[in-house]
């Protein structure tokens, strides 16, 4: 296995899901893992609610933010805003199939122009200090292949990047949703291999389908990191798990992290918040332990309703 670096433990950027509440929730799980936010775009970057959009606590770091768009002008602004507030690394989104993302021109369409991605990643290192990544797929429509994607990284790189995050599935524009793009192109792990052996200057990050811990091992033999994306938040246990069988520092026990969830949901209601906000990202702790069901069913009745407290945590913990 490769020397540690940065990213060899990394949670993907995911829609809805990796919010400031569940990254900090995750952060007590390994404290050595790399986070990204949900993906943000330039246009919200630069003229939304800065507080809201990229506000983090700093216990969440490293973590990065993930940036979408197309215009280098645009990302260089945004990646300038996002490191002045205090994000660790910036990352651009050349992965995401959805419509919407489409009709902006950027996400995985972008594939398709490997020369504006290396001039968006060039110009995003020239505003900020801080590293500039990208996370892409392995192909997208009709453009596949080893060597496709050798080309693409080939042209990617001259922008002075050194890691790239490879979710090792193709991604169909047209006939798939978002879901099926994850679940269905068949995974090519052996393709982000090659790109490795071909690229050993560059950090490679691996994503897609890891959903156990001989997995992870088995794949950091071949390359520099994994990204676990819905394993970690449906079954957020194998974080701390993961992290131990990487020598890495690893929570305690599962009830050490309600504890401190508790706390945290606490300051979280007194700023005007819900208890929901907080014990969504929470549901998947138990997983696969005694106790699991009553957990989940304790939380999802009671964590809507507006008097929720934070002891709510405490009451639904498992015998």
């Amino acid at each position: 296995m490769p020397a540690a670096s940065p990213y060899l433990l990394c949670v993907a950027p995911m829609m809805d899901w990796t919010d400031r509440h569940c990254r900090y929730f995750h952060r007590l799980l390994a404290p050595e893992v790399r986070l990204y936010t949900e993906m943000v775009t330039t246009g919200a970057v630069i003229h939304g609610d800065r507080e809201r959009l990229l506000g983090f606590d700093p216990a969440e770091r490293p973590v990065a933010l993930q940036l979408g768009g197309s215009e280098p002008d645009e990302l260089a602004r945004a990646a300038r805003i996002g490191a002045e507030c205090g994000y660790d690394e910036i990352n651009l989104n050349v992965g995401c199939p959805s419509d919407r993302v489409q009709k902006g021109r950027f996400g995985a369409c972008l594939m398709k122009e490997p020369a504006l991605v290396r001039d968006c990643l060039a110009a995003m290192r020239a505003a900020v200090d801080v590293p500039v990544t990208v996370k892409t797929r392995i192909g997208v429509d009709e453009l596949e292949g080893e060597d496709f994607l050798l080309e693409f990284v080939d042209t990617v790189s001259e922008s002075g990047i050194d890691t790239i995050i490879v979710h090792a599935r193709k991604a169909w524009l047209q006939g798939l949703s978002p879901k099926e793009n994850r679940e269905i192109p068949p995974l090519a792990y052996e393709q982000v291999h090659a790109l490795k052996r071909r690229f050993p200057e560059l950090n490679v990050v691996l994503n897609g389908g890891i959903v156990t811990i001989e997995q992870a091992l088995e794949q950091l033999e071949q390359v520099d990191g994994i990204m676990l994306g819905r394993a970690a938040y449906q079954n957020p246990w194998i974080l701390a798990e993961l992290s131990g069988a990487l020598g890495l520092p690893s929570a305690g026990s599962r009830h050490a992290v309600v504890e401190a969830m508790q706390a945290y949901a606490r300051l979280h209601i007194e700023g005007g918040g819900r208890l929901h906000h907080v014990g969504r990202h929470m549901l998947g702790l138990f997983h696969g332990q005694p106790g699991a069901r009553s957990w989940r069913r304790m939380l999802s009745q009671n964590m809507h309703r507006a008097d929720a407290g934070p002891e709510l945590f405490f009451d639904a913990l498992p015998e």
